[in-house]
């Protein structure tokens, strides 16, 4: 039974998932922290599709590209489509209650991560075989899932407001709390679009092999300055934030964490191996979101 449930864990890459969970738990902790009160029910049926929807993107990327690449899986092949097929049912179950407790906007949002989750591995033209695949799942982990959980848990009208009067759409933009669902989201892009990049740096030589042709194929050396660049940018966000008000200045202690991020970037930029050094964009992934989400809530709790 444990084997079974090793390889279904590995299949759908769990570990992987802190790139998700992490950008919801950041966009509860700032809500709490503003004092909007949390809607329970919405935010846990969120969560639950959210992440069987991660996981069964993760198995669609899985199984096309070891079946392009002709590798094994250590699944069989009936076995990972029927996983996948559960996992996406669960996802879309848990979706359509999310919009019937919401609005039309959930709906598009949904629609939308699902065409991208899919044309992220699947095509004749894979998202993660182009130059895209770090902006698209910086956007989606990073923007897209928090701004969902905004969306859900604020009033009505407190994020954006719609409506259709003979046979006109009009749409109001509340600026304030866009702007901060924006800065507040481009910490997890960054950290997320380096995990990304880390992983086609890596696979270069790899990808080229097999017809794939990722950013780094395009932009040479000039990823690693991307690389280092996406950190110092989600710091920047931060320290913006905080002179503009929308956190308080506790969050100005994530500064401290550049200093062993900084180390982790020079050693990347001495050796980029798959084994060896790729595991350092998601060490810089939790040591800042992690210290991000603490200092938010700390913030909100003592500071507000």
């Amino acid at each position: 039974m444990m084997n079974k449930t090793a390889r279904f864990l590995d299949y759908v890459e769990i570990k992987t998932k802190i790139t998700s969970v992490f950008p919801f738990l950041m966009a509860l902790a700032y809500l709490v922290s503003s004092s909007y009160t949390i809607d329970a029910r919405r935010t846990l049926v969120f969560f639950i599709g959210m992440l069987f929807f991660d996981m069964s993107a993760t198995t669609i990327n899985n199984y096309f590209d070891t079946k392009k690449n002709n590798q094994k899986l250590k699944l069989s092949r009936l076995s990972a489509k029927v996983i996948t097929a559960l996992l996406l049912l669960i996802s879309v179950f848990f979706g359509v209650y999310l919009v019937a407790l919401t609005d039309v906007v959930v709906l598009l949002l949904g629609g939308l991560c699902f065409l991208f989750g899919v044309l992220y591995s699947f095509g004749p033209v894979p998202i993660s075989h182009g130059p895209y695949s770090e902006i698209v799942s910086g956007f989606f982990y990073g923007f897209v899932i928090p701004a969902i959980v905004f969306y859900i848990n604020m009033p009505v009208g407190g994020l954006l407001a719609y409506a259709v009067r003979g046979g006109v759409l009009t749409v109001q933009v509340c600026v304030v709390p866009v702007i901060g669902l924006l800065l507040l989201a481009l910490v997890p892009f960054c950290l997320t679009a380096n995990i990304m990049l880390a992983n086609n740096i890596c696979d270069t030589a790899r990808d080229i092999a097999v017809g794939r042709y990722t950013l780094p194929y395009y932009i040479k050396k000039k990823a690693l300055v991307l690389f280092s660049a996406f950190y110092y940018i989600a710091y920047f966000c931060v320290l913006v934030m905080v002179i503009a008000g929308f956190l308080t200045p506790l969050s100005l202690l994530v500064l401290l964490t550049l200093i062993p991020v900084q180390k982790n970037i020079n050693k990347f930029n001495k050796k980029q191996i798959k084994e060896e050094t790729f595991i350092i964009s998601i060490n810089n992934f939790l040591l800042v979101i992690t210290a991000h989400i603490i200092l938010i809530f700390a913030g909100g709790i003592l500071l507000r």
